[in-house]
């Protein structure tokens, strides 16, 4: 299993992907606003998602748990 972090504390503002969905590597599947700027959180690895622990609009905490791919 692979779990996608937030790099840094921030308000998620779109989640681009649900469980079963299979990912690449590089592929985006949420975006977080932090210091006014939008950051793409992209998959480090191919896989399909497991869970989905962030929803639209959630506060996030940096190296929050985002996704898990298996």
């Amino acid at each position: 299993m692979s779990e996608i972090n937030a790099p840094m504390g921030g308000k998620v503002i779109d989640v681009k992907v649900k469980v079963g969905d299979t990912v690449n590597e590089d592929d985006e599947v949420a975006i977080i606003e932090a210091m006014k700027m939008e950051l793409p959180i992209v998959a480090t690895l191919s896989g399909k998602v497991k869970e989905v622990r962030c929803n639209k609009g959630d506060a996030v905490e940096a190296e929050a748990v985002l996704i898990v791919l298996e």
